[in-house]
């Protein structure tokens, strides 16, 4: 077996949009979006939108957070996204309510299929649930749901779904610890 990269093919892959809008957003983010002043929060929510995001209320937004498809991307009430993340959005990127996403993180919704000789196009989307927290400079896979109350810790890479209240860390990410221990308030 050996690859073949000539014979690479990703014409059933859709982006959802046409080339032209695709561009567009690429203009706009390196332009408009990247150059707003540090509190400009309602700005960048307000262009993602106009590109099909969906933002939920009081959501900060780091100026240097890229989007790869800002119309495959949901991002609920409350949520921070830090500086320099990557949302590589070739698939959906769920983010629910009172999320954070640190600084240099890279949430990742494509690979390729290193047994195809081909190197074909895989795409699975990710999911964060409400409360969860993904730490500095964390890489998440294609296809990982991070539970409600879960914990990325900082330089961890995300190879499997991380359980409700559970922090992980590491390269793999392993269990490390509950976060809240049963009866502890977390008002």
């Amino acid at each position: 077996m050996k690859i073949d990269l000539s014979k690479y093919d990703q014409s059933w892959y859709s982006k959802e949009r046409s080339n032209v809008v695709v561009l567009l957003w690429w203009f706009i983010q390196g332009t408009v979006f990247r150059f707003s002043i540090h509190n400009m929060y309602a700005w960048r929510a307000f262009l993602l939108r106009c590109f099909g995001a969906k933002i939920g209320k009081n959501v900060l937004i780091r100026s240097s957070a890229k989007f790869t498809y800002p119309w495959k991307v949901t991002i609920g009430d409350n949520s921070w996204i830090g500086d320099n993340v990557q949302f590589y959005s070739l698939d959906k990127i769920i983010i629910g309510n009172d999320c954070v996403v640190s600084q240099e993180s890279y949430l990742c919704t494509g690979t390729h299929d290193i047994k195809d000789e081909k190197f074909g196009l895989l795409t699975k989307p990710i999911v964060v649930k409400d409360g969860a927290w993904i730490a500095s400079d964390v890489f998440v896979y294609p296809g990982i749901t991070i539970y409600e109350m879960g914990v990325v810790a900082a330089r961890s890479t995300v190879v499997k779904d991380v359980p409700y209240n559970e922090v992980h860390m590491g390269a793999p990410a392993k269990f490390i610890k509950k976060r809240f221990e049963e009866g502890e308030q977390s008002d």
